[in-house]
């Protein structure tokens, strides 16, 4: 059995607040620690009206004060959005006054549109120093001084654990080399999953953090009490990807998100959502055991869609359920 954690997008649903959204969060992780999931991630988005997780540090602190043992963590953290030596002292922190608690996730991506981009004072052109960059992150948080007699405190010496996470062979080739647990984004980005995951484990490159590969796959998750309840979840979810991909701050109807859904450009939205469990905890179950075997994983991290807190809170129960955890 794969190890189960949960990614939380800290989604403001149609009619929620930014607070009740944040709130929500703090129940989620809450029932997580309770059901004995490994770890929940929060992922940086900027832009999105319907995501609240853009500074990402600061709500894994204030879910770390509302919760006790689980792991939390970035899911991740868009390194070329930062400083290595600020990303350093935020999560030092963090593993700091939450010892053996945090996770640092790094992605690539800017996690936003080209516009805030540019409000982020960041170019394209960051993305290319990644590599540097999480070599450099490493540096500041390992036990010794090693970047220009620059130190970050705090963070010298937590030794905070890295993942690499991507939607690509780039990330794959990074976390081999790196010796780095590596995080595919298959809830989204479905297309390499296969291909990077095995050039991932062909290429791994023991390390002082990581002496084996070690693989944690995304997946989209809608449990309910009956398929019929999963599966009509599950089409809501579809339409709220319509108004966060294609938006640009619209919403659209249910009418009109269904016309898009049916469009080609539509369809490519939909096969974004490829990898996902929807149905009863049986249903649940018999796709994760099949998808986690395809994809090669160690650990699945579950979004779970559902579009209100109560039906995702009971998506999260019914899953842990499934699994007898």
């Amino acid at each position: 059995m794969p190890a189960l954690s949960i990614l939380d997008l800290a989604t403001v649903n149609r009619g929620q607040t930014v607070a009740e959204s944040l709130a929500a969060s703090v129940e989620l992780a809450q029932r997580a620690e309770a059901l004995r999931f490994r770890r929940v991630w929060y992922a940086e988005h900027h832009n999105m009206s319907s995501i609240a997780s853009s500074a990402t540090s600061v709500l894994i602190a204030h879910i770390a004060a509302h919760t006790s043992t689980i792991r939390l963590g970035s899911g991740g953290v868009m390194l070329p959005n930062h400083s290595p030596l600020v990303i350093a002292e935020q999560f030092g922190t963090l593993e700091t006054l939450h010892p053996g608690r945090i996770d640092l996730g790094l992605g690539r991506a800017p996690g936003t549109d080209g516009a805030a981009m540019r409000a982020l004072r960041r170019g394209p052109e960051a993305a290319d120093h990644f590599p540097e960059d999480v070599r450099e992150l490493q540096a500041y948080l390992s036990d010794q001084r090693k970047v220009n007699g620059v130190a970050a405190t705090p963070g010298r010496g937590t030794h905070v654990p890295i993942y690499i996470l991507g939607s690509s062979l780039f990330g794959a080739q990074i976390a081999a080399a790196y010796g780095l647990p590596f995080g595919f984004a298959s809830h989204f980005a479905p297309a390499a999953l296969a291909q990077a995951v095995r050039l991932y484990r062909e290429r791994f490159h023991p390390s002082e953090q990581l002496t084996e590969p070690y693989v944690i796959a995304g997946v989209n998750v809608v449990a309910a009490d009956s398929a019929e309840a999963a599966n009509t979840q599950f089409v809501e979810a579809k339409r709220r990807r319509v108004s966060l991909l294609l938006g640009g701050g619209q919403s659209y109807t249910d009418d009109e998100a269904d016309r898009i859904l049916a469009s080609p450009q539509g369809r490519q939205l939909q096969q974004m959502a490829r990898y996902a469990a929807v149905g009863t905890t049986d249903d649940v179950r018999d796709y994760l055991d099949r998808f986690a075997k395809e994809a090669d994983a160690d650990e699945l991290i579950c979004v779970h869609q559902a579009s209100s807190v109560a039906d995702r809170l009971r998506s999260v129960e019914l899953l842990a359920e499934a699994y007898e955890l």
